[in-house]
């Protein structure tokens, strides 16, 4: 099962290389990582996605709590979050497919950040599924690049789990 830690840590030389090689050692692999500057100066927030059960990912946050520059460690995997991703897409698109992916661009609230005569370049953010999805209905015109930020999270304020809501039959439809 894949699991998404969010990681608060000092602004330390060297912290970000210690939580690697944590997971390095125990075999395990950071399928998607993501830091950059938290709410409070001198704090950084890691946002990891990794691969594992549960008892062993307890473990792993144990001893991710015991590093030294490590301030808190959650487990957002079961709990109400907002998750996002960022993605830059170089696609061919030549003059007969082009209103055709523009039209794709459109459903998927993705931008169009460069032109040329043979390709565009676009931007989307949101939930990895949607990136996923954008990417498959985009690959039979000619993906060229692809790069992507990793996942990026935080546990939602108002504890309202959205997927949840998703899978019931009540009709509702939530934007993501």
């Amino acid at each position: 099962m894949k699991h998404t830690l969010s990681v608060l840590v000092e602004d330390q030389s060297g912290a970000l290389s210690r939580i690697s090689g944590l997971f390095a050692r125990r075999g395990f692999n950071i399928e998607s990582l993501a830091v950059g500057p938290a709410e409070a100066k001198g704090i950084s927030r890691l946002t990891m996605v990794v691969e594992g059960d549960e008892e062993t990912l307890q473990q792993m946050t144990k001893q991710l709590d015991k590093l030294v520059n490590v301030l808190n460690v959650i487990d957002l995997t079961r709990l109400p979050a907002v998750e996002r991703e960022l993605m830059l897409l170089k696609v061919s698109a030549k003059k007969d497919a082009r209103k055709d992916i523009l039209d794709l661009v459109q459903v998927f609230r993705a931008k169009v950040v460069d032109v040329s005569d043979e390709a565009l370049i676009l931007e989307v953010v949101g939930d990895p599924g949607k990136l996923v999805a954008l990417e498959k209905l985009l690959k039979p015109y000619g993906i060229l690049e692809i790069a992507r930020t990793g996942k990026v999270a935080l546990k939602r304020a108002s504890g309202v789990n959205t997927e949840m809501l998703k899978s019931t039959s009540s009709g509702i439809n939530l934007p993501a």
